[in-house]
């Protein structure tokens, strides 16, 4: 068994925390960092991590490439989050590929190389603590638990997402419904394309606006992925696009 893990938020917030402000006074203010605390504590949450799934599991580490593919067809995705990253960040992960497989992709998030990864490999264990990723079919420990997505759980779920939508990736979905708000109209209404649709249009939205939601929403699997030509798929419905997902599979999935 191998643990994909979303390594990004590990080398962020650890480089973050080994910053210290050094005040000049008037207009000089410097930013230092210990490398080795950052990559130290970083080493200490993987062992950790390592650890809780008995220690002789593979770790490979997951990082999202300086390009992002979602930027071509809305350059405002994660438009607010232009800022640099903390000292340390690129040293740490540099020095983290001596001792671990690190992936990268082209103009991929590392959720993305996971969920291809995860869905070309099955059998897996992914570890992020991100809501996207309850997305990808298989085993998922958000750092809370660990549940099994199924299949059409995952289907289900970017539906979701494509209606609600995530203001801190910079898409907004259909204005007024969150998740609650979606899982419910889903449940009455079905879980399809259609439904979907319909909340777009339904707020003077259209269907293009809906595609392109739900595009920005959908976390890449291996149907979604040239590897031969490392080029990104985009997700396109049919018109009858539907999902089999009701109470009972819900109680399903969540079992882990």
């Amino acid at each position: 068994m191998e643990l994909l893990i979303d390594a990004d938020f590990i080398v962020y917030k650890n480089c973050a925390a080994a910053e210290t402000e050094l005040d000049f006074g008037e207009d000089v203010i410097l930013v230092t960092s210990n490398f080795s605390d950052a990559y130290n504590a970083t080493i200490k949450e993987l062992t950790k991590l390592k650890d809780e799934f008995g220690g002789f599991s593979t770790i490979k580490l997951f990082f999202s490439d300086t390009k992002n593919f979602r930027k071509k067809i809305a350059p405002s995705y994660k438009g607010h989050r232009n800022r640099k990253k903390p000292c340390g960040y690129k040293r740490v992960i540099n020095k983290l590929k001596t001792e671990f497989e690190v992936i990268i992709m082209p103009e991929l998030e590392a959720d993305d190389a996971m969920g291809i990864y995860a869905t070309q490999y099955p059998g897996n264990v992914i570890i992020s603590p991100d809501k996207d990723m309850r997305q990808i079919p298989g085993d998922l420990y958000n750092l809370d638990e660990r549940i099994t997505v199924s299949p059409n759980a995952g289907r289900a779920w970017h539906l979701i997402q494509c209606l609600s939508g995530d203001q801190t990736d910079g898409y907004g979905g259909v204005p007024g419904i969150g998740v609650k708000r979606a899982e419910t109209l889903f449940d009455k209404e079905g879980y399809s394309w259609k439904t979907a649709v319909k909340a777009f249009t339904d707020k003077g939205l259209t269907e293009d606006d809906a595609i392109l939601n739900a595009r920005l929403a959908k976390i890449l699997t291996i149907d979604d992925y040239d590897t031969e030509k490392q080029q990104v798929k985009l997700w396109t419905p049919r018109t009858d696009y539907s999902v089999d997902y009701g109470a009972r599979s819900k109680n399903e999935s969540s079992k882990g």
